[in-house]
């Protein structure tokens, strides 16, 4: 049987691998841009390094930066590649008229106009400046916010002003733990 020596020394003395395949193979991370993130499933924050080409996403990675994870990330955090490259992403706004049994595509634009415009909706029809009992609500229940433990204090802050101060909806529920 032929077997191929596994280092063979170059002029310079050091050793290199025998096969000019393997010797001309780079990371396919050489040339990428790197870029620091917190990985976006759970409260933890655990750092990543987010690898583009372009405007390609590459790879992503733990950090090992990271006094949180040290660079090791979860099964959700080490497959956190697959959220933006994922080829059965939607990618479009899907919206279903009510009794319709299909699907259609509408621009962004207008979904963004339909949500503000069902919330003011809501608003003018259940907007209460107070309770039975006279004390001051300035607000409605009929739409609810729920936030998620992936944001931060200050995002969770923004939002709690703009929904409650800003529009007036009561019934807000937000999980800050980073």
């Amino acid at each position: 049987m032929f077997r191929l020596p596994s280092f063979m020394q170059s002029s310079g003395g050091a050793s290199q691998p025998a096969s000019p395949q393997t010797a001309a193979k780079a990371s396919r991370l050489r040339g990428a841009t790197v870029v620091e993130a917190v990985c976006p499933y759970c409260a933890v924050g655990c750092g990543q390094l987010i690898y583009t080409k372009g405007s390609a996403i590459v790879d992503i990675e733990g950090d090992p930066r990271s006094p949180i994870s040290e660079g090791a990330l979860c099964p959700k955090g080490a497959n956190a590649y697959q959220l933006p490259v994922n080829p059965h992403r939607v990618r479009e706004v899907l919206y279903r008229a009510p009794h319709s049994d299909r699907w259609e595509t509408r621009p962004l634009d207008w979904a963004m106009g339909r949500i503000a415009a069902k919330i003011k909706e809501a608003r003018e029809a259940d907007f209460r400046r107070a309770s039975e009992a006279g004390d001051r609500v300035n607000g409605f229940s009929t739409v609810g916010v729920l936030g998620g433990a992936t944001l931060d204090i200050e995002e969770n802050y923004l939002m709690k002003k703009l929904f409650s101060a800003g529009l007036g909806i009561l019934p807000i529920e937000n999980q800050a733990r980073i």
